[in-house]
């Protein structure tokens, strides 16, 4: 196996937590993209509500494929999770998604949990994807 770290400067140093922003797999052409959320270079939320971080988050999904040499479209799964009962955000998270995916249209599963990675974390994203 031959592995390639990814940890592009705009995203928040995750070294300290022991992983990367993602992972190439180099001889299959796989991206695995680390839970994406809503954290600046504090590990601060910039957002107050779902749909803002999701937005962020997505913002953020999408810088971590750019640096792995991947896309949108060359998402394969991707799986949200948010803060609380799904059923209760989405409304707001449904459009939002299907948005950013546009003609992509990867596995997707959406899951509604109890906690994440700081109190004020509401949303969190993580994807694989292809480099090819």
């Amino acid at each position: 196996m031959s592995k390639k770290l990814v940890n592009p400067e705009e995203l928040y140093d995750c070294s300290a937590l022991g992983m990367s922003q993602a992972t190439v797999e180099t001889e299959l052409g796989l991206v695995f993209v680390s839970g994406q959320v809503d954290w600046n270079h504090q590990y601060e939320t910039t957002e107050t509500t779902v749909e803002g971080q999701m937005r962020k988050a997505l913002e953020n999904l999408k810088i971590a494929l750019t640096a792995a040499g991947s896309s949108i479209e060359k998402l394969l799964q991707v799986r949200v999770y948010i803060r609380g009962e799904l059923a209760e955000h989405m409304e707001t998270a449904a459009p939002i998604i299907a948005s950013f995916l546009g003609t992509s249209r990867p596995a997707l599963t959406g899951i509604g949990v109890a906690s994440l990675a700081s109190p004020s974390t509401l949303v969190e994203i993580e994807a694989i994807a292809s480099i090819r």
